[in-house]
């Protein structure tokens, strides 16, 4: 497990547990407890009404802790989404005569050229200089909102070739082309040296987390 889903895994834990908790001690303290005392004090063996009755709590209790359990989830991913956002677009300034070349064409058409270092990926990048390059997943190559068109056919085959999880993410994109990639999954390399790339004119915000059901 990496440190990330490590991560995701024990926020989801903390807020479900204590969540489901919640709910649990309200029922058990207070409307079990009741109709359970209800049911002993009318009758030692319940009538069919007392254990409709009873068995419509449990129902209810069990829908309360699913619900529970599916909205810690969400916080834990939101939370998630948030850390990975917070650390993103963060880069280190290269190393003297070490520096990589790469320019961003920007929907308006201008040109911006930045001096970066060997490991560094696009969406970085864009997002240490203030271009407007969402990433909405944080770089997890869960959305298509660093999506990226690569200028010249050469520099594109000299990038490793797409992951089937970047591809079904590509698929979501706007404006797909030949040559279209997405940001957080290119990282500058000597052979990316003097790459140029264009920023779409929209970007469609389709998640992976939009199709889990």
């Amino acid at each position: 497990m990496s440190g990330w889903s490590g991560m995701r895994s024990l926020v989801s834990g903390n807020l479900s547990r204590t969540l489901r908790h919640d709910i649990s001690a309200r029922w058990s303290g207070q409307q079990m407890r009741n109709l359970h005392l209800e049911l002993n004090a009318t009758s030692p063996i319940p009538s069919p009404l007392s254990r409709c009755r009873l068995r419509q709590a449990q129902l209810q209790l069990k829908k309360d802790q699913i619900r529970t359990h599916v909205r810690a989830l969400e916080m834990g991913r939101r939370k998630f989404s948030t850390t990975l956002g917070q650390r993103h677009g963060h880069i280190d300034p290269p190393k003297p005569g070490e520096e990589l070349h790469v320019t961003f064409i920007d929907k308006d058409g201008d040109r911006h050229d930045f001096e970066v270092s060997q490991g560094d990926n696009l969406l970085d990048i864009a997002q240490a200089n203030d271009l407007e390059m969402e990433g909405a997943c944080g770089g997890s190559c869960a959305c298509s909102t660093c999506h990226i068109i690569v200028e010249s056919d050469e520099m594109y085959d000299k990038m490793e070739e797409p992951s089937d999880d970047e591809n079904d993410m590509l698929d979501l994109a706007f404006g797909l082309t030949e040559t279209s990639r997405l940001g957080c999954q290119v990282v500058m390399s000597k052979e990316l040296d003097g790459l140029v790339v264009k920023l779409p004119k929209m970007t469609r915000n389709m998640q992976a987390s939009d199709f889990g059901n």
